[in-house]
């Protein structure tokens, strides 16, 4: 993408933004919140993403955008100081969304990156890429695994991936300024194949990022102002709204590892802030 392109969709963002703030939205509750600890590594310029690792206490996946190229790092949850590097070989990281853990069909935990991000509603496909979640936090190289998809109506932009962290199962919430939609992956994915995504039903606007919770009990769905919680998994029955703490252009969600508040980053606000969920 040429510089002058990559301006003009960050400032599409910027005003996409302006204009969430502007809409009447549902009223939601306040939810206390608290800073956690600020990011001090130079490297995350644009946090899209954040998962709680299943198998390393007090540690969250992270990753930026996609000029941070296909590397995610494991961060300490109550410091944010940097545990891990890792890099990952054999993807183009065309544009990194969202970040989740789950397991694979034999219950061994496993990350899912998303490139699902599309801008322009425009590529034939987008893929997840699952990679084993390390058993040693250490600085390292890893090859993920890739699986394109695409959705039956016409191309979509993501920036929402959830997993089920029992199973191999996925969800994609497409980001449209009026409503997004809740798409279910196949299951199980085919690596050799263009996966066809299976719409569920529509959800709200402007959808940045959304989490299931470690205990799969529920799962939550985030915009630029608000976070929505749902029963169970997707699809679920809405359970609290809540009005997030403002972070400029805030895309980054998950929940803490004993699946009561939610975590919250962005890709303009150094801080990672706790939401207590009511």
């Amino acid at each position: 993408m040429t510089r002058k392109a990559v301006t003009i969709t960050k400032w599409a963002a910027i005003w996409i933004q302006i204009a969430a703030l502007m809409v009447v939205w549902t009223p939601a509750a306040t939810a206390q919140n608290t800073v956690v600890c600020t990011f001090k590594d130079s490297r995350f310029t644009e946090i899209s993403g954040l998962a709680t690792s299943i198998q390393h206490p007090h540690t969250l996946w992270l990753h930026n955008d996609s000029s941070g190229g296909p590397v995610i790092y494991a961060v300490d949850s109550r410091t944010c100081a940097t545990r891990a590097t890792i890099n990952i070989t054999g993807v183009k990281a065309r544009d990194f969304e969202s970040i989740a853990v789950g397991s694979d069909n034999q219950g061994r935990p496993v990350i899912w990156l998303g490139d699902i991000g599309d801008n322009r509603d425009s590529w034939p496909y987008v893929e997840v890429l699952r990679i084993r979640e390390p058993v040693q936090l250490a600085s390292q190289t890893v090859r993920a695994k890739a699986y394109r998809f695409t959705y039956r109506d016409r191309p979509h932009n993501a920036e929402a991936l959830l997993a089920d962290p029992s199973g191999p199962r996925l969800w994609v919430v497409t980001k449209q300024l009026a409503h997004g939609s809740l798409y279910a992956l196949p299951d199980p994915l085919r690596p050799q194949a263009l996966n066809i995504a299976s719409k569920l039903r529509v959800e709200d606007g402007l959808i940045t990022d959304g989490a299931i919770s470690p205990d799969g009990t529920k799962y939550v769905l985030r915009d630029y102002v608000n976070a929505v919680v749902y029963s169970g998994l997707p699809p679920g029955r809405e359970l609290a709204r809540i009005a997030l703490p403002y972070q400029f252009q805030g895309e980054a969600i998950t929940w803490t590892a004993d699946s009561k508040r939610l975590l919250i980053a962005s890709e303009r606000d150094d801080r990672l802030l706790t939401v207590n969920v009511p």
